[in-house]
């Protein structure tokens, strides 16, 4: 198989996959395994492509980053007035700076089948543990998420920097935990995905500048706007199917999937 056929299928993949919580970043190292793309340039690329899907996320909350960027013009950050970009920042900044203390240790380390595995079992263990939770509700909506609820979610998404938890599944497991409703937590999910994401892609991208070279970022192009254009086709849908599918049956899946793996591959 050609590797132009690989970043196509690795693209699919990640389109179908960064908006449900079943670990986007697991399916891509799985697959990778499958398909015999690994390495450090194959680490970067599936990294990459995953800006393509979020991006999708953009154009879909475009309306709400244009509100939040005019409050922090304003210098208005009242929170009765809704999520504004404190609330991002909260949530963004625990993950960031424990990826940029250890993002070495976690691309040596945990880029691989074994630890994936483990992610996909742990995190759906964490689900089975948030949607049975009888915490009550204080956030119905996005809007009224406050300010521990946004920072708690942050630390929740840290577990993500470990493949195979999922970003999602941590933070709207973590999102319940804490007081919001599923909704609430999946939309705040997928707002600060873009910039997490994004800032992960460029940091990663400078870092491994000197690895690459014009048919890496060939390939990085080709699954960047595969999973672009298949998250745009797809995003409308899943995030309607993870706001009301209990998060029990995402588990399942993950389970499933880690049991598969587990004798296909490594036994």
């Amino acid at each position: 198989m050609t590797d132009v056929m690989k970043a196509i299928i690795l693209g699919i993949i990640e389109g179908l996959t960064e908006f449900l919580p079943v670990s986007s970043t697991g399916h891509l190292i799985l697959a990778g395994h499958l398909l015999s793309f690994e390495g450090q340039t194959a680490i970067t690329f599936k990294i990459v492509i995953q800006l393509g899907a979020v991006m999708a996320v953009l154009l879909l909350y475009w309306k709400r980053y244009l509100a939040i960027g005019a409050n922090l013009i304003r210098m208005d950050f009242s929170p009765s007035k809704g999520l504004n970009v404190i609330h991002m920042m909260l949530a963004m900044l625990p993950a960031l700076i424990l990826y940029l203390l250890f993002k070495d240790t976690i691309k040596s380390q945990l880029f691989g089948p074994i630890p994936v595995l483990i992610g996909l079992v742990a995190g759906g263990l964490l689900m089975i543990i948030a949607a049975r939770s009888r915490r009550t509700e204080t956030a119905e909506t996005m809007d009224r998420i406050h300010y521990k609820q946004a920072f708690g979610i942050g630390l929740f998404q840290c577990l993500a920097l470990w493949p195979g938890f999922s970003r999602s599944g941590s933070t709207i497991s973590g999102g319940r935990l804490l007081g919001t409703s599923q909704k609430a937590a999946a939309d705040f999910t997928f707002l600060i995905s873009v910039p997490v994401m994004f800032g992960a892609s460029v940091l990663d991208l400078y870092d491994s500048r000197e690895l690459l070279d014009s048919d890496d970022l060939f390939l990085m192009a080709i699954g960047f706007m595969t999973s672009f254009l298949v998250a745009m086709i797809a995003v409308v849908t899943f995030i309607k199917l993870i706001k009301r599918l209990r998060l029990e049956w995402f588990a399942l899946y993950r389970f499933v999937l880690a049991g598969l793996f587990y004798l296909i591959v490594l036994q």
